[in-house]
């Protein structure tokens, strides 16, 4: 499908190109194999909409015999989603999921009142080694879902629309955006993006939901005269529109949603409007009353004992 675009900001006009409100160089973890950035939560902004924490994943280079191995662990009261551009993961779950994550399909988890999943290599790809790049990303879900029943969500990258940019060209993974909607059920109006822009390609973003954000995964964008390199979490003004030009080749992830109608705590991989909540998963886990994971009931990610005490999380609406 092809995208008709809207009318460029204004030169000289405020209101239409002083759209970055925020700019966060995340956080960079080397685990071994595989370089982490954390984008959210940071200490100057936790959300954007629902979206609570945001990690992007290599790109890594695994050889012979190397490989992800993140064994069963637990969450609630959120909704994980995993996107790939390259490489494979296997995921598996306490509901018996049990599927290969492929690159440009969208894996939604919602955790809801409780569930345990693993993330690992398969022996094939170990053995032939592989090269990983994704994006990881938690969506906080409304009170009144929080404890709903866990599921597991899977489309694949030809169920996704992708537009047209006329050159360029956008994936919706989920909500609305460039004319097309993903055929993902999400808990709250979300906005998840996959932007792909051809060096002097230039894409008006719309306004859309409240709170918008853009990750720079790749290239040089520029947007009302600034450059923004990979690796940047922008905020966006909510309300303005804007225009984003790729300098080089470029990709990024739009996304956002409408916020949710309070903060959060966060702790470990525990979500929750309610701290108390934190504190009974916490003692579930630690004397395994979670379900466990078929065929991976032995092994398990043991409760750390070193966090502190739950963090609030806040975004824009309630900063």
């Amino acid at each position: 499908m092809t995208w008709a675009p809207c009318p460029d900001p204004i030169p000289g006009e405020a209101e239409s190109v002083d759209a970055i409100e925020m700019v966060i160089v995340p956080r960079a973890v080397d685990l071994g194999e595989m370089e982490v950035r954390r984008a959210l939560p940071s200490l100057k902004r936790q959300m954007v909409g629902p979206f609570i924490f945001f990690d992007e994943m290599g790109p890594a280079e695994f050889l012979t015999d190397q490989g992800i191995d993140v064994r069963p662990h637990p969450h609630i009261n959120l909704a994980t989603v995993t996107f790939l551009l390259e490489g494979q993961i296997i995921h598996k779950d306490s509901l018996g999921s049990d599927i290969a994550i492929e690159p440009g399909a969208v894996n939604w988890m919602r955790a809801g009142k409780g569930i345990v999943h693993s993330e690992r290599t398969a022996p094939d790809k170990k053995a032939s080694g592989q090269r990983l790049f994704g994006l990881q990303t938690w969506i906080a879900l409304p009170e009144q879902l929080e404890e709903s029943d866990p599921a597991f969500i899977h489309h694949a990258a030809d169920e996704l629309p992708v537009v047209d940019l006329g050159g360029g060209s956008a994936r919706i993974i989920a909500g609305t955006s460039f004319g097309a909607r993903s055929p993902l059920e999400t808990a709250s109006e979300t906005l998840h993006v996959d932007v792909i822009l051809p060096e002097g390609a230039r894409v008006p973003i719309e306004v859309g939901v409240e709170e918008r954000a853009i990750y720079t995964l790749s290239g040089t964008i520029e947007i009302a005269g600034q450059s923004f390199e990979r690796g940047q979490l922008l905020l966006l003004r909510p309300g303005d529109a804007l225009t984003v030009t790729a300098r080089s080749d470029a990709r990024f992830l739009l996304f956002g949603g409408e916020p949710m109608e309070g903060p959060r705590y966060i702790w470990w991989n525990f979500v929750s409007s309610r701290k108390e909540r934190i504190e009974q998963a916490k003692e579930e886990w630690r004397r395994g009353r979670f379900e466990t994971v078929p065929g991976d009931e032995a092994d398990f990610i043991p409760l750390p004992e070193t966090i502190g005490k739950p963090r609030l999380a806040t975004g824009r609406s309630h900063a």
